[in-house]
């Protein structure tokens, strides 16, 4: 395992998610979220949600490189980061929904979803570009 790499991966996941994450659910979307009904924490534990992030981040940076075969290292981090993204909103949006009771589920499941596509597109592009081409030997 390249130490470097995986630790370039994981430090980029991290500082997407956050990024987007707080301008996203905080700023730009906050009364919508609000209004959902469902964040119902006045004051979120940011070390929760850091936690997660970083926690995410080390199973994705640990992943990618048995998931990387080919010399175009952008489009497949994309994919693979979609690959990961599935599965991600497929536990924090659809099985939420189904035991959460969420207003408005439409705007729920467009906005969190669009929120993942974005999030998981650049990480997958930048941990692609981190772990660059594979070296054939």
């Amino acid at each position: 395992m390249n130490i470097k790499k995986f630790t370039w991966s994981v430090l980029a996941y991290v500082v997407v998610s956050f990024i987007l994450g707080f301008t996203w659910h905080l700023i730009i979307f906050e009364e919508i979220y609000f209004g959902f009904g469902v964040y119902t924490r006045e004051n979120p534990i940011f070390a929760f949600g850091v936690g997660s992030m970083v926690l995410q981040g080390l199973i994705l940076a640990y992943l990618y490189p048995f998931f990387h075969r080919g010399t175009q290292p952008i489009p497949t981090g994309i994919f693979f980061g979609l690959l990961m993204g599935a599965y991600m909103w497929s536990v924090t949006v659809l099985a939420f929904a189904a035991k959460t009771q969420v207003n408005s589920l439409a705007t729920f499941f467009t906005l969190s979803t669009l929120y993942h596509v974005i999030q998981f597109v650049i990480a997958g592009a930048l941990i692609g570009w981190i772990y660059g081409p594979t070296v054939k030997r």
